[in-house]
């Protein structure tokens, strides 16, 4: 057990790309946590999808011992956290377990949205917070101006900011014993009874289920009986240990350190994120807070291929609740793509993440759905419903749909302001705030959501040259002009196709669905029409003309009437094929369609 006023527990947070990672793997580097030989570039992103995207999706724990120039041997908890908008649950959690932040201001951008929403959490939770300006070797660096911006937006003492490079180690010893000097020691007690919150957990196909803690008060150890205060189980400890970062065993853990153990715990259910761990024979009398749950704001549909692996489908999806707990899923069956589940996430990144997720790590083949926000029903009779699902709209008894509008921030530098107005114009946005950084503009728009889950960050990023920031939070519902556009193949209605759309975009929608599908469905012995259409007026039709055999090819000369009479005969043939035919959507055409 460490001495816990030794102990120094922080996360690192920044905007993407402002350099977490890299700072993360100097610091392990300078505290010898890895000799040299075992180093390789952003460490602690150990998924595939990390390194091949460049991103941290999960946040990691690193504990690395420091030896301070006053002498002593300090205990550093490291938590490296995303910096996208999607995965800011993962912050918050991170930022629950520590009593200090380190904040990373890259000194040639500047601040950015998500720089100041990870502040806000950070003081929400009464950090104390280390501020860095990384990047200073790069030529477009201004570290001066950057630390006036840090003043100004955030309202830290720039001046006091250290500054570093994380790429060639410059002010890392700066950084680490600022974090010893700045940052408090946890408080707790270890003769109280065991209080633990549960972190994080994931599964490993060798070890069963690991469970991740911050020990608030009380001792951890080997062979101890703990239970988990939400669902009431109890299981023995059958191993503890520390990332450092490579796995280290322990005898026990007391206050305000944090590391894993193993319980054989078999069922997911029973790890629920922020839930308190205590002793089972003297147990704690309170609950720690434990964290917001996290609200969904993208809902789609996945379906496996096969029908018949939906139960490994719903295996794959508890397994990775277990690390992922901000997506919730429920089943749901639909005509045209069978049994599947209905997932909801907190953005289209997070949705594309667990989609490759359950491919690479369970080896699924999945269809998803339009991805969809969720609307708010209200009925002639006065009831109100959450609809998830565009093919569940109700036909009649319906009085109205509100839709959710969100309030988005948006950095951008100021020869970009006008092309980003016009977007979030098109968008149905309305302007809120404006006002200038230096040479930045910061924007607050209220946004309807489900103009912004499709495309929106793609085209902030393209008209503004990628320089454009962007950071939301849910507002309110509000009353919307919407409709639902059905796709009708044949005559059929394509539920995975359905969507809910404002009125005057929706014609627009549908002939692009229509266009699509006729490029990607294959040609039948019939015509086959497709259709968009609002209850039963059709907006938008394509059709895609049948494969014919040359009936006349045997005809030389003669009455006309004798090809006439075989093309007659043809027709009717198709006629009747068309009343019975069944058109296969291929899987790639819902793929293509449904990226429109």
């Amino acid at each position: 057990m460490e001495d816990k006023n030794k102990i120094r527990n922080f996360s690192i947070i920044a905007h993407i790309d402002h350099g977490k990672s890299t700072l993360a793997d100097r610091l392990i580097q300078e505290c010898g946590g890895l000799q040299d030989r075992e180093m390789r570039e952003q460490i602690l992103d150990n998924m595939d999808i990390e390194r091949e995207r460049g991103i941290t999706i999960k946040a990691q724990t690193v504990r690395l011992k420091y030896l301070h120039s006053d002498g002593q041997v300090y205990t550093l908890n490291l938590i490296d956290t995303p910096g996208h908008v999607d995965f800011s649950y993962e912050v918050s959690r991170s930022l629950s377990a520590c009593e200090g932040s380190l904040l990373i201001v890259d000194s040639s951008q500047g601040v950015e949205a998500q720089t100041l929403a990870n502040v806000y959490q950070a003081i929400e939770v009464n950090h104390e917070i280390v501020t860095v300006l990384n990047k200073i070797d790069l030529p477009a660096s201004e570290p001066e101006r950057i630390k006036k911006q840090i003043d100004e937006v955030i309202g830290l003492p720039g001046k006091e900011a250290i500054e570093v490079s994380a790429k060639t180690g410059v002010g890392i010893k700066s950084v680490l014993s600022s974090l010893v000097e700045i940052i408090p020691p946890p408080k707790g007690n270890a003769d109280n009874q065991l209080k633990a919150m549960l972190i994080d957990s994931w599964f490993d196909p060798y070890l069963g289920i690991l469970i991740l803690v911050r020990i608030v008060d009380g001792k951890l150890f080997k062979g101890q009986k703990i239970r988990f205060m939400s669902t009431g189980s109890s299981y023995t400890v059958d191993n503890l240990g520390i990332f450092t970062p490579k796995i280290l065993n322990v005898d026990s853990m007391g206050p305000g350190e944090i590391g894993f153990f193993t319980a054989s715990v078999k069922t997911v259910a029973d790890c629920n994120v922020g839930d308190t761990i205590t002793d089972d024979k003297k147990p704690t009398n309170s609950m720690l807070e434990g964290f917001k749950p996290s609200i969904p704001v993208v809902f789609c549909g996945l379906f496996p291929t096969d029908s018949a692996d939906f139960s490994d489908l719903k295996d794959a999806l508890e397994k990775l609740s277990l690390n992922d707990s901000s997506f919730s899923f429920e089943a749901e069956t639909s005509a045209a793509l069978g049994f599947g589940y209905r997932c909801g996430f907190l953005g289209l990144l997070h949705m594309e993440i667990v989609r490759e997720r359950l491919t690479r790590e369970f080896n699924l083949e999945l269809i998803s759905t339009a991805p969809s926000v969720v609307y708010e029903i209200k009925k002639i009779n006065g009831d109100t419903m959450k609809l998830h699902n565009p093919a569940d709209l109700p036909e009649s008894n319906l009085d109205y749909i509100q839709e959710p509008w969100i309030n988005a921030t948006i950095f951008v530098p100021d020869q970009y302001l006008g092309s980003v107005l016009t977007l979030c114009t098109e968008r149905r946005g309305e302007q809120v705030d404006l006002s200038y950084v230096g040479t930045r503009a910061m924007l607050v728009y209220k946004l309807p959501l489900n103009e912004v889950v499709f495309d929106f960050y793609d085209r902030l990023k393209s008209v503004s040259s990628g320089y454009a920031s962007f950071d939301y939070q849910f507002d309110k519902y509000r009353l919307g002009d919407l409709v639902k556009v059905s796709i009708l193949v044949n005559g059929e209605p394509v539920d995975a196709l359905a969507m809910i759309t404002n009125k005057d975009h929706a014609e627009k929608r549908g002939r692009a669905i229509c266009l699509k599908l006729k490029e990607l469905i294959p040609r039948q012995l019939f015509k086959v029409a497709l259709q968009a259409a609002i209850g039963s007026k059709v907006i938008a039709r394509e059709t895609i003309s049948a494969v014919r055999k040359d009936v006349t090819a045997k005809c030389y000369g003669g009455d006309i009437s004798r090809k006439r009479k075989l093309l007659e005969k043809q027709k009717a043939g198709k006629k009747k094929m068309r009343q019975f035919g069944q058109v296969e959507i291929p899987q790639n055409a819902f793929f293509e369609a449904l990226k429109i």
